[in-house]
């Protein structure tokens, strides 16, 4: 087979057994059997004329030539993935919004469903951006919204990630708490307070992440893991049985017997990006993008307020505060 021949279908099974270095996942990501993964890829080394893979009983590694084609194999399946696009009528767009609630994620959605009404744009709602983020990367889901620089850098590396906004983050009250007749709540207020931040769900690792770096220093304690709750009644519940406050954002929605304050002196900031596959393209996505860039020109989405606190690990915009 001359090179210039290749089918997609072999650098589709290269590229996932090089972003997994594991055969066995590779194949269940590409829904298809460990041995059709093998035999393809040997056909492609035999096409290139040079191996790829070392593999061994415990470990599977890039050759060096396998590291040369690796960003090679990714352009070429994303020119392959326009032109079908361009040529075929786009599925739906599944965008994950975390909540079914106000929220920065719907907002981008509404405004990019008025700039693409001829796309289908649909809304699912999965709590916590680590798990929305793997179901990104193995192909079960588009766009998701949520403080990525939180993610597993193994992760984060198999996705692309654009800023969409700095969100203020917020503490809910219980409504007979102390702090509850602020109108908003310094964070030095908090210490001594034990807040619940989704400590043990493993869904929003990259939340916890964020509010323990936003804790530590400040004498404000992690809540232990607690049920996660789900809809506005178990909540509730759950909050009158704990009594502890929760960190959420400024756009979280009304909770019955709670009270939302937005905290301060520093500001602390989520950054919110807009996270999806590498190399995939979809005409919805062109218009999420357009969306989010409209609303935070609009809205001073990505103007942090001064003297405001990011997390040290931010990779864009402001340093940490």
């Amino acid at each position: 087979m001359n090179p210039r021949d290749l089918d997609p279908r072999l650098l589709r099974g290269f590229v996932a057994a090089a972003e997994e270095l594991h055969f066995t996942r590779a194949a269940a990501r590409l829904y298809t059997a460990q041995q059709a993964l093998s035999r393809d890829i040997r056909r492609l080394e035999q096409a290139l004329g040079t191996g790829l893979f070392v593999r061994t009983t415990r470990t599977v590694e890039l050759t060096a030539d396998g590291v040369r084609l690796l960003p090679l194999a990714r352009r070429v399946l994303a020119a392959h993935e326009e032109l079908a696009a361009a040529f075929t009528a786009p599925r739906a767009l599944l965008v994950d919004l975390n909540t079914d609630g106000p929220s920065t994620g719907r907002r981008v959605l509404e405004r990019a469903r008025e700039l693409a009404p001829d796309c289908e744009l649909m809304a699912r709602f999965e709590s916590g951006l680590t798990h929305s983020a793997a179901e990104i990367a193995a192909g079960r889901l588009d766009v998701a919204f949520g403080y990525a620089d939180g993610l597993d850098p193994a992760l984060r590396a198999r996705l692309a990630q654009a800023p969409v906004r700095y969100e203020p983050l917020a503490v809910l009250l219980p409504e007979g708490h102390p702090l509850a007749a602020e109108a908003a709540v310094r964070l030095d207020a908090l210490a001594g307070e034990t807040v619940y931040a989704g400590a043990g769900n493993p869904r929003t690792l990259e939340w916890t992440g964020l509010a323990r770096e936003l804790f530590a220093g400040r004498g404000i304690e992690m809540a232990p893991p607690a049920p996660v709750a789900m809809g506005k009644e178990e909540f509730r519940r759950v909050m009158t049985k704990t009594g502890n406050p929760v960190l959420v954002t400024v756009d979280f929605l009304d909770m019955p017997g709670c009270v939302k304050r937005p905290l301060t002196d520093p500001v602390p900031l989520s950054p919110l990006s807009m996270v999806w596959r590498r190399g995939f393209g979809h005409p919805g996505l062109d218009a999420l993008h357009a969306a989010a860039g409209a609303l935070a020109a609009e809205r001073g989405w990505l103007e942090p307020p001064p003297g405001s606190w990011v997390p040290a690990r931010l990779t864009h915009g402001p340093g940490a505060g």
